[in-house]
Parts: structure tokens; C-alpha cells; sequence
């Protein structure tokens, strides 16, 4: 009977994620307010039941009580993210609220599964997160001196950059992170988020050949930093940023081939200077030829997606403990076994959907420096989303970044939910603007008509 119930569960959990991803599409198709609405509500539902589903296998496979309660302060969360959002902002954008509560649960579900004790703390730092991202949105309207402080973001990042080279801890080969009181930090991923305020600044001051000199030297500063901390995966995301940032507002071809010819350069100097970037394309090339040694993590999460196939084996059925550092940078293969191709992709489409969110949201905004804001940040979400699903898949070698939002990692999570808390306040600067205009121009007409 057990067996019977965790195999219609399987179903379940698919049912309810491909319904709330054709919903994230159908919103963003711009259909009818009231139908938008509905369906915004009907997601919410839909979470839930996978989010139940999900915890109701785990609590009858464990037989851990404690996984109840932990389920219990996760639906609180959700539920106060979701309220907080439609109380304190009116015209917020409910689809990323929902996306992020998705991504949210859905990492919270794979890492209770793999480690209990990590999916706690990653709850933890969730929460902390939340608390603090819920007022950006109000500081974005209220500050409008943040694009001033141009080389203010320029100094703290490379600062803090610098820092994680000379004191860092080396993890698999790079400098990531250091300790401060017990607690683990990865700067690089809060820096990319005040580089992006930076480039943003400066090009939205000008795009005169000096200025773009300058601010092309301070980036690279930041990347040659990276390189030096063999941070490549982060330096490759920072790169990106500026090269998708610096041709929005150039609009210059030749600023963008000069990009890709100085990055291709680049990739492959460091191909010859750094070993484990060797090995990296070693295992990407081939793994199966050195599966006993450097392509050991990738073999296994293939293993591990074909086992997976369409449906999965079910959770706590399959064996994604096998892959190294799994919860991080290989969480996707997890999902895959043990929860299916089709929940796999729907997830990359939900990811997707935020993405396209981002770049709409980016495009309606008038202000030059707050579009490219939106423009950078959103760059950097769906490249290092497709960063870490295409070494999960062997589509590029594994860069080391996580999924965000989904994988384990503090830092990582922390940044992510501000990136989506800053890109929300955009959302509703515009909205208030626009409506507030709408008002005004009817005010305006009907006593025109008096």
C-alpha cells in the first residue's frame, strides 16, 4: 500500500508542476487582469500540493517526525511571502513572487531528502534572506541617489574581491569564501550584484569612448581578481554581465565581437595556466575514458538523469548521493532521478519564465540607469542558470555555480532573493508611475469635458 501511495505521488508531483508551469507562461502572455489573477491564485495551490505531496513520501520513506514540523514552518514562510508582498506592495509582480516561493520549495524538498541538516540551515538563511529583501522594494522608490555612488560599488567590490584572494579558503581548486564567527561567506556573490549597479551607473552617465574605457578597465579588475582566485566560473558570469550590459546601452557591434574575440583569448590562456580548468575539459570531453578520476562527478549525474528517465524513480528511491558535492552544484541531477525529466524541465521553464520576466521588466522601465540595472541582474540569473544546468548535462564543462535558489549554498541564496527583492522594486516603481500618470491624464480629461 506504502509503495502504491509514494508511486501516485510521483504522478501527482508532476501533474501539479506542469500545471503551475504552463500557468507562468500564460501570465506573461499579457492575457485578461481577472484571468491573471485567477491563475496567480491557482499557482499558489498548485505549489502547495507539490510542496505537500513531496514532504508527505519523505515523512512516510524517513519515518523522521521532525520533517512534519519542518514542513509546517515552511508553509508559514511561504505563506508570509506571499501575503507581506500583496500587503505592503500593491502593484507588485505576483508571478516572481510565486516563482521564487516554487524554486524555493522545491530546493527545500531535494535537500531534505539528501541532507536534513543542510535543508534546515538553507531554510534559515531563506528566512533571514526574506526578512531583509522585503524592504528593498520601498528603499528603491524612496533612495534615488544609489546611481551616484558609482565608485563607491567599484572600491567595496574589489575590496572584497582581493580579500577572498589573500585570505580565502581554497574549495576544489579555487578561492571561493572565507569564515567570519563560524558562518562561511562567498563575497563574489553579493559583488556581482553592486558591479551591476556600477556599469550601470557609469554607462548610464555616458557612453563616450572614455567613459566606456574607464569602465571597461574597472570590470576587467574585477575578472582578472576572480582569475587570480581561480573563481572562473564566477569570473565568466561577471564577464558576460558587462559585455550584454556595455552593448544595451552602446548599442556598438564592435564593442560585443571585441567582447567574445578577448574572452575566447582569455578561456584559453586560462585552459593552459590553471590545472583543474584542464581537467574540467578533460571530463566534459570524455568522462567516460577517466570516470575512475576526473570525470568521476559527471558520469555519475548522467547515471543519474537516465536512470531518472520521464518519471523519475521517486524520492528517496534513487541514488544521487553518489555525486559529488550533489546539494550545490549537481542538485539538478538529483531532481532528475529521483523526480523525473518532465519536473526537470518544467523547472528550467519556470527558471525560464523568470528570466523572460526580468527582460520584460528591464525593457518598460524609462529610466536608462534602472534598465540597466535590470538588464544586468537579469543577465546574470539565466546565464548562471544555464551555466550550471549545461555542466549538469554535459552540454558545457561543469563551471561549479549553483542553481539558484534551488541548491545548497547561503551565500548563493542570500544574493538571489535580492536580486529578485530589486527587481520587484522596479516592477512597482514602474507600475506606480504608470498608474499614477493614468490618473492624472483622467483627471485631466474629465475636467477638460467640465
Amino acid at each position: 500500500m506504502g509503495s502504491l501511495f509514494c508511486e501516485i505521488s510521483k504522478y501527482l508531483m508532476i501533474i501539479w508542476f506542469a500545471l503551475y508551469t504552463w500557468s507562468c507562461y500564460f501570465v506573461l502572455a499579457k492575457k485578461p487582469k481577472e484571468r491573471q489573477a485567477a491563475l496567480l491564485r491557482r499557482q499558489n495551490v498548485w505549489m502547495f500540493l507539490l510542496h505537500l505531496d513531496g514532504y508527505l513520501v519523505l515523512l512516510y520513506r524517513t519515518r523522521n517526525q521532525k520533517i512534519l514540523l519542518f514542513y509546517a514552518a515552511q508553509v508559514v514562510f511561504f505563506l508570509v511571502i506571499i501575503s507581506s508582498y500583496r500587503l505592503l506592495y500593491a502593484h507588485s509582480a505576483q508571478l516572481l513572487v510565486n516563482n521564487m516561493c516554487m524554486l524555493l520549495a522545491v530546493g527545500f524538498l531535494v535537500l531534505s531528502r539528501l541532507s536534513y541538516e543542510k535543508a534546515v540551515r538553507q531554510f534559515t538563511i531563506a528566512v533571514g534572506s526574506v526578512i531583509v529583501a522585503l524592504g528593498i522594494p520601498y528603499l528603491i522608490k524612496k533612495i534615488r541617489f544609489i546611481r551616484r555612488l558609482t565608485w563607491l560599488y567599484a572600491v567595496a567590490g574589489l575590496v572584497s574581491l582581493i580579500a577572498v584572494a589573500a585570505l580565502g579558503a581554497v574549495s576544489y581548486g579555487a578561492k571561493l569564501s572565507f569564515t567570519v564567527v563560524g558562518i562561511a561567506l562567498q563575497p563574489s556573490e553579493f559583488v556581482k550584484i553592486i558591479f551591476v549597479f556600477f556599469v550601470a551607473a557609469r554607462l548610464h552617465q555616458s557612453v563616450e569612448l572614455k567613459q566606456v574605457a574607464v569602465t571597461t578597465a574597472v570590470a576587467a579588475a574585477h575578472v582578472v581578481v576572480l582569475v587570480c582566485s581561480k573563481d572562473l566560473g564566477g569570473a565568466l558570469i561577471f564577464f558576460v554581465v558587462y559585455l550584454a550590459m556595455l552593448y544595451v546601452a552602446t548599442a556598438k557591434p564592435l564593442y560585443f565581437i571585441g567582447g567574445l574575440a578577448g574572452g575566447s583569448l582569455a578561456a584559453g590562456v586560462a585552459y593552459k595556466l590553471f590545472s583543474h580548468v584542464r581537467t574540467r575539459v578533460v571530463a566534459w570531453q570524455d568522462p567516460l575514458s577517466v570516470i575512475d578520476k576526473e570525470g568521476y562527478q559527471v558520469c555519475q549525474s548522467l547515471f543519474a538523469i537516465g536512470t531518472g528517465g520521464w518519471f523519475g524513480v521517486g524520492l528517496t528511491c534513487g541514488m544521487p548521493e553518489k555525486i559529488p558535492v550533489v546539494e550545490q552544484d549537481f542538485v539538478f541531477s538529483a531532481i532528475s532521478e529521483e523526480m523525473g525529466g518532465i519536473v526537470a524541465i518544467c523547472l528550467i521553464l519556470v527558471c525560464m519564465s523568470c528570466f523572460l520576466m526580468f527582460l520584460n521588466i528591464a525593457m518598460q522601465l524609462k529610466d536608462s540607469f534602472y534598465k540597466l540595472v535590470a538588464l544586468g541582474l537579469g543577465t546574470m540569473y539565466g546565464f548562471q542558470v544555464f551555466l550550471t544546468i549545461g555542466g549538469v548535462i554535459k552540454f558545457i564543462p561543469s563551471t561549479g555555480v549553483t542553481l539558484p535558489l534551488v541548491s545548497y549554498g547561503g551565500s548563493s541564496l542570500f544574493s538571489t532573493v535580492i536580486i529578485f527583492a530589486v527587481i520587484q522594486g522596479f516592477y512597482i516603481l514602474r507600475e506606480t508611475e504608470e498608474r499614477g500618470a493614468a490618473d492624472a491624464k483622467k483627471q485631466k480629461n474629465g475636467y477638460l469635458r467640465k
